[in-house]
């Protein structure tokens, strides 16, 4: 994997070990609950989590749906190796590799579902615009991209990037060549509102 800049879970990489007490304490949970059920996922589905960090989010919808096919990406070392150790302890089948959004190891429309947790944000504008254009890429026809992102307008004012803000999620999605893009409702948690959003590929 080419080495690229990237904010690793925490913001540093000596803060990892605080980055799953963190999402307890936030109710991070919670709202991945929400973002599970949203993606309406059947069994034999392939799915594919873009910045799994530490397999938090995947470690809970392999337990919700166990006859599905998951995927985690992410560029930093360190989140998958706590991300494999975890999928190890409880049993769960999910296929970690290093990654990163803008480059997706998949071929093309050989996924059913794309989530993502928190990380868009991150993302500066160009590679915002990769990762969708390769979200699309991946997605197999009528295909669906589940985000879930902090609420635009209480994003630090430093990560204010293209990832923030319902109208410029909106508008990255149809631009990758996503259709039926639309913010699909609010949630929260401890440190603020969250936002989910959905796109997919037209069948």
């Amino acid at each position: 994997m080419t080495e690229q800049a990237y904010l690793p879970a925490m913001g540093l990489r000596w803060l990892l070990p605080l980055y799953d007490p963190f999402c307890r304490l936030a109710g991070v949970a919670r709202v991945h609950r929400e973002l599970i059920e949203r993606a309406e996922l059947r069994p034999g589905q392939r799915v594919l989590e873009i910045g799994c960090g530490t397999g938090t989010l995947l470690s809970a919808l392999v337990r919700r749906h166990p006859g599905v096919e998951a995927t985690g990406i992410d560029p930093d070392a360190g989140s998958l190796r706590r991300a494999r150790r975890k999928a190890a302890r409880a049993g769960l089948h999910i296929d970690y590799r290093p990654a990163y959004a803008g480059r997706l190891p998949l071929p093309d429309a050989s996924v059913d579902r794309v989530v993502s947790s928190l990380m868009l944000h991150h993302l500066d504008d160009d590679e915002h615009r990769r990762a969708l254009r390769e979200v699309r890429r991946v997605l197999r026809p009528g295909g669906q991209l589940h985000v879930l992102d902090i609420a635009g307008s209480h994003a630090p004012r430093s990560r204010r990037l293209a990832a923030t803000g319902a109208d410029h999620v909106l508008a990255a999605m149809l631009e990758a060549g996503l259709t039926d893009a639309a913010e699909n409702g609010r949630g929260r948690t401890r440190f603020g509102p969250v936002a989910f959003y959905r796109a997919e590929v037209a069948a």
